[in-house]
């Protein structure tokens, strides 16, 4: 039986400051979104009453609303999800401290928490003050890495109206050296698979390249391995188009972020957009070396 549709559709943008919240903003009014900046706290419900509003709201709040606590940003959100009339959602904006003090010295700007001190200590006091919100959001995305393009890209692939009927694969890559990275669904280690690094003709290519590949998938494990794979995510996909979901992150980590995983995360996109799914890859170690342009397409 479907469900009724809310009469208001609302996402609420915060993050620590720098992370993008007003490109992300922009973003939405590009998407058809009404953009509001700020409002007070106590002043959001007022804003859903009465009949559904004709344009989605796209609503940015951070630390420096006057009326900023996270117990009351808390109560907003506990308010809003026991009201059958909205349908909110929270998008966290996430951003790695070092990336955040660089920004702040290009702009030289104060920070809010700490107009008197240096940027990094209002950076630290923000992301611990930020946790739970954090830990509230039904979207997380890391902007550290991301150029304005590619943060409207994310938006899109989230929340664009026109596609939200569809559900979008994001299919990943990284180093677990750097640790997983935030917002993925779905994480699978390749680091029992054969190892180009040690081969030294392959050692400098990356998974890509059809000899890595190749080698990657000799790996007597490997068909076993791709076959489960497959199986359980076609398996889940359906599913998540039944839950309502438009977006599904799976990422691959290997070691280095260079040859297993990129190999299997072209394959599963491969194999996924032949299925007719749409599907973006990302190779997030390739693009820290900036050698990843060929794994935004797909």
């Amino acid at each position: 039986m479907p469900q009724k549709e809310p009469g208001h559709h609302l996402v609420l943008i915060t993050g620590p400051s720098g992370a993008g919240r007003l490109t992300a903003i922009q973003c939405f009014e590009d998407l058809g979104y009404e953009p509001i900046d700020n409002l007070p706290l106590s002043l959001v419900p007022r804003l859903l009453d009465g009949p559904p509003l004709p344009r989605r709201i796209a609503l940015g709040i951070d630390v420096r609303n006057r009326e900023f606590s996270v117990a009351a940003f808390m109560a907003l959100l506990d308010r809003l999800t026991a009201t059958p009339e909205v349908e909110a959602q929270l998008l966290y904006l996430d951003c790695a401290p070092e990336e955040l003090v660089r920004r702040y010295s290009q702009t030289r700007r104060r920070h809010p928490l700490a107009p008197q001190e240096t940027p990094s200590e209002g950076i630290t006091r923000e992301v611990e003050l930020l946790t739970g919100v954090r830990e509230r959001a039904d979207v997380h995305i890391d902007t550290t890495q991301l150029s304005p393009h590619d943060l409207k890209a994310a938006i899109g692939r989230w929340f664009d109206p026109g596609t939200h009927q569809r559900l979008a694969v994001s299919v990943q890559s990284f180093s677990y050296r750097r640790g997983v990275p935030s917002g993925v669904d779905l994480v699978f280690d390749t680091r029992f698979l054969r190892n180009p690094h040690w081969e030294p003709t392959l050692r400098p290519r990356d998974g890509r390249d059809p000899e890595v590949a190749d080698y990657v998938m000799s790996d007597d494990r490997f068909a076993d391995y791709f076959r489960l794979l497959t199986d359980l995510v076609n398996l889940m996909l359906p599913a998540q188009v039944e839950e309502g979901r438009a977006h599904l992150a799976i990422a691959f980590g290997c070691t280095g972020g260079q040859h297993r995983s990129v190999a299997v995360a072209e394959r599963l996109a491969r194999v996924l957009a032949e299925a007719g799914w749409q599907v973006s890859k990302r190779h997030l170690e390739l693009e820290r070396r900036g050698n990843g342009s060929r794994a935004r397409s797909g």
